[in-house]
């Protein structure tokens, strides 16, 4: 009884990491699942059958999407909203990192989102972003200059991603990058759902000379299906009061100035 017991928490667990998947890209065919979690294709198939009789998925043949997708991108409207009171303080914060005439990079996210609705009384800044509902944001105001990279589109986070987006960047240089995660795993890596952004948010790095973490402190000991990295790649982390103090001893450790939003 032990071990059914372990074998439906691990398929839980996984059928969990499937929907991240699918909030973060809207679709996933079953080879694709299979050989991602190491699980055969009927395996998939019985995962996907119990999260859309749950309501979350609509199957298809050969994969799944989101059920939500259709209506999230009418309503230009992202996948995760949780915690909003202490990503706008998050994002109150970023803003007040930057500054007349600077040069930055807005990763996609709710958090990054929530920075470019306060910059309306920045002047004369020029952004790039991989986000299309950023882009309609920060396109009204008449003294920005703004950049939209190129790629794939996904619709649960409304972005922009793969391959063609990690070529904008390359011979780009900004002042400041405002970066998202998934999560900041115990060991401190950067994670996140899926692969496909992850050429693009190593780019973003390259191009930035200062980099910001945005992350609300709910993200700090949750862990995703990819891994960016130990999060040494950035130089700030600005998160809420909910940060504990060895967490922060431990990510200051790292090199990174924790930045605590008030």
């Amino acid at each position: 009884m032990v071990e059914v017991g372990n074998k439906e928490m691990l398929g839980q667990e996984r059928r969990m990491k499937i929907l991240e998947l699918l909030q973060e890209d809207g679709s996933a065919r079953v080879t694709n699942l299979s050989e991602l979690f190491g699980v055969s294709e009927p395996t998939v198939r019985q995962d996907l059958e119990k999260l859309e009789r749950e309501g979350y998925i609509i199957r298809e043949h050969g994969g799944a999407f989101l059920r939500s997708v259709s209506q999230q991108v009418r309503a230009l409207s992202l996948q995760h909203m949780e915690n909003l009171d202490k990503k706008i303080r998050v994002a109150h914060a970023a803003a007040e990192q930057i500054q007349n005439g600077d040069r930055i990079i807005l990763d996609s996210g709710s958090t990054t989102t929530e920075i470019a609705k306060q910059l309306h009384d920045k002047k004369e800044l020029t952004i790039i972003t991989n986000a299309l509902n950023i882009a309609l944001i920060v396109g009204a105001e008449y003294s920005f200059e703004l950049l939209l990279t190129g790629g794939e589109f996904k619709a649960p986070t409304l972005s922009l991603t793969g391959e063609k987006a990690a070529a904008f960047f390359p011979n780009l240089h900004v002042d400041k990058l405002f970066l998202a995660t998934g999560g900041i795993s115990s060991s401190f890596e950067l994670t996140y759902p899926g692969f496909s952004d992850l050429a693009v948010k190593r780019a973003m790095i390259e191009s930035a000379s200062q980099k910001y973490l945005v992350a609300d402190s709910t993200k700090i000991g949750k862990s995703s299906f990819a891994s960016l990295g130990i999060m040494s790649c950035v130089d700030f982390l600005i998160t809420d009061s909910g940060i504990s103090a060895s967490n922060r001893e431990k990510i200051e450790s790292l090199g990174v100035s924790v930045i605590v939003a008030s």
